[in-house]
C-alpha cells in the first residue's frame, strides 16, 4: 500500500513537475538571452558615445556639419578618413550584432536607433562621398544595407570601387 502511494506520487511529480521544470528552464534561458542582447546593445551604445567624443575632440574637421570642409589640409583629410573608418567599423558591428530579418519589438527599437545614426551620417556630404572607399572589404550584406540607406537619404546611387 505504502509502495503504491510512493509510486503514485512519483507519477504525479513526473507528470506535473517535469513540464513545469522544462518551462521554467526555457523561460530562464530566454531571460538570459535577453540580458545578453541588452548587454551587447549597451556595449555598442557606449562605443558610439566614445566615437562621438573623438568627433568632439576634432572640431576643426566639421564632422557634424552637412557641408564638406572647404580646402582641408592633407592632415585633416587623413584624420577625417580615420574617424570615418572607425564609424563604419562601428556601424558594421552594430549591423552584424543587432540587425535581423525578423525582429521582436525590442530588437526593432534597438535597431532603429542605429538606423537613425546611419541615416544621419549618410546625409553628410563628406561621409557620403567617402563611402566607396570606406566600404571596401566590409560585410556584403552591410554594404547593401548602407548603400540603400545612402540612396534613400541622398537620392544618389553609389558605385563601389
Amino acid at each position: 500500500m505504502m509502495r503504491d502511494a510512493w509510486e503514485y506520487a512519483s507519477f504525479v511529480v513526473t507528470a506535473l513537475a517535469l513540464p513545469f521544470a522544462i518551462i521554467f528552464f526555457a523561460l530562464e534561458q530566454r531571460k538570459e538571452r535577453d540580458n545578453e542582447d541588452e548587454e551587447a546593445y549597451q556595449l555598442l551604445s557606449d562605443a558610439y558615445n566614445d566615437f562621438l567624443k573623438v568627433v568632439l575632440a576634432n572640431p576643426d574637421l566639421h564632422l557634424r556639419t552637412n557641408e564638406a570642409l572647404s580646402h582641408p589640409t592633407t592632415e585633416q583629410n587623413e584624420r577625417t578618413m580615420i574617424i570615418y573608418e572607425m564609424l563604419i567599423s562601428l556601424f558594421e558591428r552594430a549591423y552584424i550584432v543587432a540587425w535581423r530579418e525578423r525582429m521582436s519589438e525590442v530588437e526593432a527599437r534597438r535597431w532603429n536607433s542605429w538606423d537613425d545614426y546611419i541615416r544621419d551620417w549618410c546625409r553628410r556630404e563628406n561621409f557620403f562621398n567617402a563611402l566607396p572607399l570606406l566600404l571596401r572589404g566590409e560585410d556584403p550584406q552591410f554594404q547593401k544595407y548602407i548603400l540603400r540607406v545612402a540612396d534613400e537619404e541622398r537620392g544618389t546611387v553609389i558605385q563601389l570601387v
